[in-house]
């Protein structure tokens, strides 16, 4: 079959045409930003890549035009293909048809820790043996790609699936994961977000309820027991087992810390194992029983689990160390709701101990998601960073990244520890003339900010003489 992707640069449409060449179909694509990194990963498979949506791609005469969720109506090349009857379906409707129909579907849900618990989950399917094939909208660092199709064996049936609750595509608005029917379904938690296509929690409840119909009887629901929006989601109808994890009781799967380094398994009590290993924070700790959960599922013991997850690299964007220059060290983390920031400046916090004038926190932030550009979530930045001893906030003055409101006026309860900037290289000298040795600096961002991380290390190394 010869597909041609519109939206191919995304990184789950990127990922689907990775799978799609594997799986031996021919692959071309198109996408309004045709650049590196997704462009060079994509050529270097072989696959032809447009620039723009010219609606002459339709003479290419693929058997099928596979749509993004980026693609709305006036696309000139979607309107093409609907004004001459041309096949199309969505993207997550052709994973499911083509990649995931014969496979044991491991999907991980949840409005944070989507990409990090499926990596966790591909890795210690990986070390036992499994093979899995995996499509996840990060990079993680024991791969080193974020889609493959897996083995041909039998013990490679398995597909572990990052499942998002965004829409499906213009002419499909039920979330993508309702195409998954996933087997073993983790439900990580459960907030506000999206505000562009959802109106309020409820909507993205009814959402979750929908894929909870999609699991068979003979499946699992994985769901933590600390989200009673998860709860209400359960009350609708459950038709599949169910096993809880992250509670207060000793019931399911729990854990007990160590150090801020390693930690205890329990399940019904029970010590499964220690888990010993560099992330940091509660959440990722969490992620982490409902990957063991999840593998239990499908016949790996918790013990080989927990081995396994010791040998865990973690996620590229998720507290990823980018550099260290006289003394101060700068991460990078895909963080963007308030929640995901709180856990973690949280987690960098306990990692670096109590604030002193040696381990200061830098904490830099682009809120340049969809729900934050309208100013949904605007109110609960001051209390997500409070944790931080320094806080810089960045808002575009212009384009499509531009901010509905006042980015200072947000921070304004942090007072003289808080600073907005509609002018990044004006940031960029602030943050270098501010930091000094000992600092941790922590990049939060869901884009390229602009090539704010390598631009406050050049500005270090020029400070300190390295260069």
């Amino acid at each position: 079959m010869h597909i041609h992707i519109l939206g191919i640069c995304g990184t789950f449409m990127g990922g689907l045409a990775v799978l799609a060449k594997a799986a031996g179909h021919k692959v071309t694509g198109c996408d309004a930003n045709v650049y590196p990194p997704m462009s060079t990963q994509l050529q270097e498979q072989g696959i032809e890549l447009i620039h723009g949506y010219d609606a002459a791609q339709t003479e290419i005469n693929p058997d099928l035009f596979v749509i993004g969720n980026v693609v709305s109506r006036g696309n000139a090349l979607m309107e093409a293909v609907l004004n001459r009857g041309l096949p199309y379906m969505s993207g997550p409707e052709w994973i499911g048809q083509h990649i995931l129909r014969d496979k044991w579907v491991l999907a991980v849900a949840g409005t944070h820790g989507k990409t990090t618990t499926s990596s966790m989950l591909a890795w210690i399917l990986e070390d036992a043996g499994y093979a899995p094939g995996f499509l996840i909208g990060g990079v993680p660092l024991n791969f080193g790609i974020s889609a493959r199709l897996g083995g041909k064996s039998e013990a490679s049936s398995f597909f572990v699936i990052e499942a998002d609750e965004y829409d499906t595509a213009f002419f499909d608005k039920r979330s993508k994961f309702v195409h998954y029917h996933a087997r073993t379904a983790i439900l990580n938690n459960l907030e506000f977000d999206h505000a562009d296509i959802f109106p309020d929690i409820g909507a993205i409840e009814t959402q979750f309820h929908h894929f909870v119909r999609t699991v068979p009887g003979n499946g699992q629901l994985i769901v933590n027991e600390r989200e009673p929006a998860l709860r209400r989601v359960l009350d609708r109808g459950c038709w599949s087992e169910k096993v809880w994890f992250g509670g207060a009781t000793p019931h399911g799967w729990t854990f007990v810390e160590r150090d801020v380094r390693a930690f205890d398994v329990l399940l019904d009590g029970e010590v499964q194992g220690l888990v010993e290993w560099e992330l940091t924070g509660e959440h990722n700790r969490l992620n982490a029983l409902a990957a063991i959960a999840a593998a239990r599922h499908v016949g790996i013991p918790p013990a080989q689990a927990i081995a396994a997850l010791s040998l865990f690299q973690n996620v590229r964007r998720r507290m990823e160390l980018r550099g260290e220059v006289g003394g101060i060290r700068l991460y990078d983390d895909f963080a963007h709701h308030p929640t995901a920031i709180a856990t973690t400046v949280a987690g960098l916090r306990k990692k670096v101990g109590p604030a002193t004038n040696e381990a200061r926190i830098i904490a830099v932030l682009e809120p340049r998601s969809n729900t934050m550009k309208l100013g949904a979530m605007k109110q609960a930045l001051p209390d997500s960073l409070k944790e931080a001893d320094l806080v810089f906030g960045y808002g575009a003055p212009s384009g499509k990244d531009a901010l509905d409101w006042d980015l200072g006026e947000a921070l304004s309860p942090l007072a003289e520890k808080a600073a907005a900037f509609n002018d990044l290289d004006n940031m960029v000298r602030t943050i270098v003339e501010t930091a000094r040795p000992g600092d941790h600096i922590l990049v939060m961002s869901n884009g390229g900010f602009g090539g704010v991380h390598q631009k406050i290390l050049d500005g270090l190394n020029v400070k300190t003489g390295l260069s």
